[in-house]
């Protein structure tokens, strides 16, 4: 069985190829770094470290990658996949997506039989973005074929990889727990199941479990860490105020997560607990700069810390802690990371009202806008 994989990269080669490759697959990482697909190809195996006490080491075997930038490679890889797999990151699906397509139809061509494509991202419906920047490169009647030969179910992933700088460029270290969430009612009968992979009939509750609990915790420690001066999560973490404070989050969240789908209140606190323990590991070194990155995205609408928000607005509650972390965002500083310095460029130009509101999507007046403007002048006053 061959698995074509999308990114190269610590999370592709640390959880989703390790999964892979446990499971029986050969796997084909397709990736546009030519220093990794060069050592891939040259060695077809790597090391993953997890980072417990023991340091335990797995080896990845029978592996290899393909240049992402040959579009007929790609083109040919996905014709004879027996499963196609991203972690690319969301932004970058597109730039996938006619591989794929043309992939789709030498498929078509060469009568080749099903096939799942599962974008794994750290977002809702990536599978189903990633569909539709594929069949945006098809014509009507090969698209009407491929509605009957590839499915591109949804999931939900949860894994922290932090950055890091090995020796060997392949050898990659990740946290011992993992979740990996597949969408069983968008996949065709007779799916071969991938060991260590959770298949469920409704996706929904898994994914904003996990976006509004490891996600906003993971970047409230970030902002909140930020703030303070410093430079890692491990950091933030030893700090009992910052704890106490993502706790406060996550009961926050949580209060959605129960009203919402009813999950059971006492398990769904010992989720939280696991979440902290994760976020605490001393093993791991994650830098705040990392987990803060892209702060526009993570402020938008649909995302961590707006959408739980709202909903807990609407649900009669006031998010005053997730008003606290919107303001840390917002004032969130790394002249690196393009989105902080343009909500910072943001602010001093049009002032930190606007910003909000053209941010967030939340209407001037709102009352979780004025939440935030609270806390943001809180954070002002601070500084």
């Amino acid at each position: 069985m061959k698995a074509l994989h999308f990114g190269a990269g610590n999370i592709g080669r640390g959880f989703i190829g390790l999964l892979l490759s446990q499971s029986g697959y050969e796997v084909i990482f397709s990736d546009v770094n030519q220093a990794l697909v060069t050592e891939l190809q040259k060695r077809g195996a790597y090391t993953v470290t997890l980072a417990n006490e023991a340091k335990d080491q797995l080896q990845v075997t029978g592996v290899t990658a393909i240049d992402g930038t040959k579009i007929d490679d790609v083109a040919a890889a996905v014709a004879e996949a027996d499963l196609v797999t991203t972690a690319v990151g969301v932004n970058i699906l597109k730039h996938i997506a006619a591989g794929i397509a043309c992939g789709i139809e030498k498929r078509i061509e060469s009568g080749g039989g099903q096939l799942h494509i599962i974008a794994c991202e750290n977002a809702i419906g990536g599978s189903t973005q990633l569909k539709e920047h594929v069949f945006g490169h098809l014509d009507e009647e090969t698209k009407a074929k491929a509605a009957d030969l590839v499915a591109f179910p949804d999931a939900a992933v949860d894994r922290i990889v932090p950055i890091q700088h090995n020796e060997d460029p392949l050898e990659v270290t990740v946290e011992p727990f993992y979740e990996w969430v597949v969408d069983e009612s968008a996949m065709f009968e007779g799916y071969k199941p991938v060991a260590g992979v959770h298949y469920v009939r409704n996706l929904m509750p898994y994914i904003e479990r996990k976006l509004f609990t490891v996600n906003t915790g993971h970047c409230a420690a970030a902002y909140l860490g930020s703030l303070r001066g410093y430079e890692t999560i491990q950091q933030a973490m030893a700090d009992e105020a910052i704890v106490g404070e993502v706790k406060a989050t996550l009961k926050e969240t949580g209060a959605v997560l129960v009203a919402q789908y009813g999950f059971d209140q006492a398990e769904h606190n010992q989720y939280i607990e696991k979440i902290i323990g994760r976020f605490r590991n001393d093993q791991l070194t994650d830098e705040v700069t990392r987990v803060g990155r892209s702060p526009i995205r993570k402020l938008s609408p649909n995302d961590r810390l707006v959408k739980p928000a709202l909903q807990a607005y609407e649900q009669g509650m006031r998010p005053v802690q997730l008003a606290k972390v919107m303001a840390a965002a917002l004032h969130f500083v790394n002249a690196d990371d393009p989105e902080a310095v343009e909500l910072q460029q943001s602010i001093k130009e049009k002032g930190i009202g606007q910003t909000v509101s053209h941010y967030t999507s939340i209407p001037e007046g709102h009352p979780v806008y004025k939440l935030i403007l609270e806390s943001c002048e809180a954070v002002a006053n601070q500084r």
